[in-house]
């Protein structure tokens, strides 16, 4: 049927779920079925703005700030979603920090701070939601990566390590619990236009073979996709959405 819901009864967490990427795969999910977790770190505001769009879309939000690097704020995080909904279905490892210094002006700090976001983040998320997958035998998990990791970028030596952390976390999570009904993938976006955060940096800027830059619904149409249940044979893998800018 082409108005089925096919993920009604389902519950997604998006981490950085307010803006650009994190709203449109949020209320991707939401037209879905599925009801929606908006994860920020403090944009409350932004935060219910999306959640008002996801009741929009005809499913159930819930917004809930937390520093996904906290270990325990994740776990408050998780714990009232699962009072809240009685279950966690998906989870859209999103937030990051995609900032941009000359290796050689890089801090320490700089350093920990966006691996800290990208691949602490990923890990303490996953980490406590896969409780509550095992529990039901099914579970999708979807990590975003970034082209310029793939490509090669100056000034992201921090961010091109993190997110190429998150494709060997991919793997590995995939091959662990697929016997379990589990499957984690990685979707990589190539150049998305629209307004950016204070921390993307100027992103890349050579043009894509389709002669134009993405919208966030490019990208969100592929989460989606993953996200289904019949999605079921597809695990471990790392897919780019960027126009034809990246061929592996």
């Amino acid at each position: 049927m082409a108005n089925e819901r096919v993920l009604d009864g389902q519950v997604a967490i998006v981490t950085g779920g307010v803006r650009r990427l994190g709203r449109a795969m949020a209320l991707s999910l939401a037209r879905d079925g599925a009801a929606v977790v908006i994860n920020a770190r403090s944009s409350r505001e932004e935060a219910e703005r999306t959640a008002a769009e996801v009741e929009k879309a005809g499913a159930r939000a819930l917004v809930h700030l937390a520093d996904i690097t906290d270990e325990a704020a994740v776990g408050r995080m998780v714990d009232t979603v699962i009072k809240t909904f009685g279950r966690v279905d998906i989870l859209i490892n999103n937030a990051a920090i995609r900032a941009e210094a000359h290796f050689l002006d890089m801090s320490l700090k700089q350093w920990h701070e966006v691996l800290g976001v990208i691949l602490d983040g990923a890990f303490l998320c996953s980490r406590a939601v896969l409780p509550h997958m095992l529990k039901n035998k099914y579970g999708r998990i979807i990590n975003l990566g970034g082209v310029s990791t793939h490509l090669g970028a100056p000034g992201r030596a921090h961010v091109g390590t993190g997110k190429m952390g998150i494709v060997g976390f991919t793997k590995a999570l995939a091959s662990e619990f697929a016997p379990q009904g589990i499957t984690v993938n990685c979707v990589v976006p190539g150049k998305i236009g629209g307004e950016r955060s204070a921390t993307s940096g100027r992103g890349i800027q050579a043009v894509p073979p389709v002669g134009r830059e993405g919208v966030p619904d490019d990208v969100a149409a592929v989460v989606r996709m993953l996200c289904q249940p019949q999605a079921s044979y597809i695990t471990g893998q790392t897919m780019h959405v960027s126009g034809g800018l990246y061929m592996p």
